[in-house]
């Protein structure tokens, strides 16, 4: 009897020890660490099984929602069991930790390891000081590639946007409005390479001669209307302009939607005000619609712009960056995959990264004075 009252003496003071601070928080340490234990073996046993792709996929899925939820408990049993006044400042956290991790090593980490591998020689052991940068800016295949991703910003960006705005106000007083913008969005779902590989043949050339047939669409429009076959991605700078109607017939669609729900939103009030005041249709959109849009024109804007920056897979699928059509995207692929020179490609990629950024400091200052954020 007195042996079985130690014991359950012995195990009353475990469970009031566990109920203390320090104890509570020693299982709050365990426990996550147990939880990352178990997410480890299970992602080396997904590794390492030679089970059937579909029953990975499956175990996968499973196992990966699982884990972010057990992760995510764990984590907040770690916070709760703290005191009350260290919960509340960090429980916010466990939130957005998860994404501020992702963010750092997704992106933050690899961004400076790119800048360090900009400064060192292909092999990235020996330090090469600025001579990447300089053949970046000098160098006339390079200074090619920052001319056509001028052209493919300020044409591309320019004709997505006047097109998406026209089609967005003519389609609203359509009563096909829906199939209208149906259609027109319908790129939008085709993927990049896929676009790029659809309008290879509607450019495709063959030459003329016995027994060789014209496969591209636009070249037995040509014929048809009895003019010469042409080689259009083998003329420049005019094939530039046609893989910029690439671009333009994918993002038309996108800048169609957004301008749309724009327009839509101007109050009716405001529109018959002024044509009661006998503004005619052309003063109404030029002075009280784009004004009333021009935020959401300045989103449209900025995207197709950044879009337009690193363009990279029509190019590589249509023409590979021959016969001057390189971009500056396409030139950071061939110095790290094709010449195996990471100094000269992390270079490109800095140059590329702040070519974006001061679009979006000014993107980000126009939202912030017209308080899109509250």
């Amino acid at each position: 009897m007195q042996a079985k009252m130690t014991r359950k003496s012995f195990f009353t003071g475990i469970i009031a020890w566990f109920t203390t601070t320090l104890g509570r928080l020693l299982v709050a340490l365990i426990v996550p660490f147990l939880t990352f234990l178990v997410l480890w073996r299970g992602y080396i046993f997904l590794r390492d099984t030679n089970a059937p792709q579909i029953v990975m996929a499956i175990i996968a899925i499973i196992w990966g929602v699982g884990g972010v939820v057990l992760l995510y408990s764990a984590t907040n049993f770690v916070v709760e069991q703290m005191p009350r006044e260290w919960t509340r400042r960090l429980q916010p956290f466990i939130f957005i930790g998860p994404a501020v991790a992702i963010l750092a090593w997704f992106l933050a980490l690899p961004t400076v390891r790119t800048l360090y591998l900009s400064f060192m020689n292909n092999t990235g052991f020996k330090f090469f000081g600025l001579k990447n940068y300089i053949f970046a800016l000098t160098d006339r295949i390079m200074l090619e590639a920052f001319r056509n991703n001028l052209l493919w910003m300020i044409v591309g960006t320019g004709l997505s946007v006047g097109l998406g705005l026209l089609i967005a106000v003519l389609a609203d007083r359509s009563r096909f409005e829906k199939v209208y913008k149906a259609i027109i969005f319908m790129p939008m779902a085709i993927s990049f390479v896929g676009a790029g590989v659809i309008w290879k043949f509607v450019y495709a050339y063959r030459g003329e001669g016995v027994g060789i047939k014209e496969i591209g669409l636009l070249n037995a429009i040509v014929i048809g209307l009895g003019g010469h076959s042409q080689p259009w991605l083998l003329i420049p700078p005019w094939n530039n302009f046609f893989l910029i109607v690439i671009m333009v017939w994918l993002q038309t669609g996108y800048a169609m939607v957004i301008l749309s729900s724009a327009i839509k939103s101007i109050p009716d009030e405001i529109l018959e005000a002024a044509r009661v005041d006998g503004a005619s249709e052309t003063q109404v959109f030029f002075r009280i619609t784009i004004p009333s849009i021009q935020g959401s024109i300045l989103t449209v804007s900025t995207t197709i712009i950044i879009f337009s920056l690193k363009l990279f897979d029509i190019v590589r699928v249509m023409t590979g960056g021959n016969n001057g059509t390189n971009v500056i995207a396409n030139e950071f692929y061939l110095q790290q995959f094709t010449y195996n020179n990471s100094g000269r490609a992390s270079a490109i990629a800095m140059i590329l990264l702040l070519a974006v950024i001061p679009i979006m400091i000014y993107n980000l200052r126009q939202f912030r004075e017209r308080k899109a954020f509250l």
